[in-house]
């Protein structure tokens, strides 16, 4: 009689193996690997197997035509690509208490009102809490739904006998399937209700919303094939004791995901930010260290405070802290400092931060950092008139930013009367220019 083959899977990230290791070669997770019963082999080896079919010249396929649901929320549609697609399985992550089942409640309560049938499964909160927080953001109606069910099958079951619009579950690592014998939140659970949700919503064209926990690292809890298998992966950020909340797309089948969604945390829940230019940037005078910029997050210009602080250190290595910046670029830009002004920073502690709480993923405020630290390092304000756009690279130059026309029309709609920026803009603006190519030329400005 042949000899059952084991099969171990790691809990963190999904990888299989043959035989129990005590260490992920995928994942690096310690101590991550069960044994899998022959049930959960028989539901995995269903989830993996690829559908036959036939293969078609590209020619001979018709274009699939895409139609949007407006959700009544502009920042959510703007980063969805312009509303929500029928049939699709969108993922929405993020920390605890950051406003993910408050926004979701507030668009199923929207569509409900223009006359969709939304149901919201709840498997870790209550009816009663849930109409509590109902009442708070003003999401009554008589089309929205409530169902608290963990299990998977008693959810598909419910769902055709009765017909919705959009199905939301909150949340993903809940929900449990009682064709497999492991607990919920597990690896194997989590793809088998992903994989049967994604089947549902394609073959009844049925929108889904899944919430998903994250871990302390900052990504979805549970396998990474999780983020495979849906349409669309969308992250909240932001901190709870902030009023502020930026929703990035990071992936996309149906739209880009270069736009961000700013909401404002108020007592009627997450509503989409109103006059934004100034929920990242006030200020009233000029400050030490203080310097502005101009990032683009998508189409959106927003107007950012760069600080920084220099002060001596009392240690052999000083220290560096960044908080919304690249801490390698910062150690970077202060080595530059160092061999083209001859500025001991070797000998100073430097922490930078960007007001607001944002996170800047691009180049285009080098330049501010720099003005920053010299303006703190030297004791010296900047102009709060001032904004400084470029990139900084190795040898020193000031490189060009795209967009910059954009740019500096959005801060002269501020109030910003002079921009220190790599090239004359191609356009004319009312603010005035200052070209600088290379850093050396910036402290002329300190």
């Amino acid at each position: 009689m042949a000899k059952k083959r084991s099969l171990f899977e790691c809990q963190a990230c999904g990888h299989k193996s043959g035989k129990w290791m005590g260490r992920c070669p995928n994942c690096g997770a310690w101590e991550s690997f069960l044994e899998l019963s022959d049930e959960q082999k028989k539901v995995l080896d269903k989830i993996d197997k690829a559908p036959t079919s036939a293969a078609l010249p590209i020619t001979e396929i018709g274009e699939e035509r895409v139609e949007r649901i407006p959700t009544g929320s502009a920042e959510l549609d703007l980063v969805l690509g312009g509303g929500l697609v029928s049939g699709s399985l969108v993922l929405v992550g993020g920390s605890p208490g950051v406003g993910k089942s408050t926004l979701l409640l507030k668009v199923c309560a929207n569509l409900a009102k223009s006359g969709k049938k939304v149901l919201y499964v709840s498997a870790e909160e209550s009816a009663g809490q849930i109409k509590i927080r109902a009442n708070r953001i003003e999401a009554n109606h008589p089309n929205l739904f409530l169902l608290n069910e963990l299990v998977l099958e008693n959810i598909l079951a419910h769902l055709q006998k009765e017909h919705y619009d959009l199905l939301v579950i909150d949340s993903i690592q809940t929900i449990y399937s009682e064709e497999i014998p492991s607990a919920p939140g597990t690896v194997s659970q989590v793809k088998a209700v992903t994989f049967e949700l994604m089947r549902t919503a394609k073959s009844m064209m049925l929108p889904i919303f899944i919430i998903g926990h994250i871990t302390k690292e900052g990504s979805i809890a549970g396998p990474r094939v999780l983020e495979h298998m849906v349409d669309t992966v969308l992250y909240f950020e932001g901190d709870s004791s902030n009023e502020l909340r930026l929703l990035r797309g990071f992936k996309n089948r149906f739209g880009s995901i270069s736009e961000v969604g700013i909401f404002e945390m108020t007592s009627k829940g997450l509503m989409s930010a109103k006059n934004i230019a100034r929920k990242f940037f006030d200020r009233k005078r000029s400050q030490t260290g203080s310097a502005a910029t101009v990032v683009m997050e998508g189409s959106r210009p927003l107007i950012l405070e760069v600080q920084a602080l220099v002060a001596e250190s009392g240690y052999p290595s000083p220290k560096r802290s960044t908080t919304g910046y690249d801490a390698s670029r910062l150690t970077m830009l202060l080595a530059l400092l160092e061999k083209k002004l001859d500025l001991p920073f070797n000998q100073y502690d430097v922490f930078v931060n960007i007001a607001g709480g944002i996170k800047i993923t691009e180049t285009a405020a080098d330049l501010a950092v720099v003005a920053a630290i010299l303006s703190s390092f030297r004791n010296r304000p900047l102009s709060e008139e001032t904004i400084f756009l470029g990139e900084v690279g190795l040898t020193g130059e000031i490189k060009e930013v795209m967009m910059q026309d954009l740019r500096l029309k959005e801060a002269a709609s501020q109030g910003f009367s002079k921009a220190v920026v790599p090239a004359k803009p191609l356009q004319e603006t009312p603010i005035k220019t200052f070209v600088v190519d290379s850093v050396e030329k910036i402290i002329d400005w300190m």
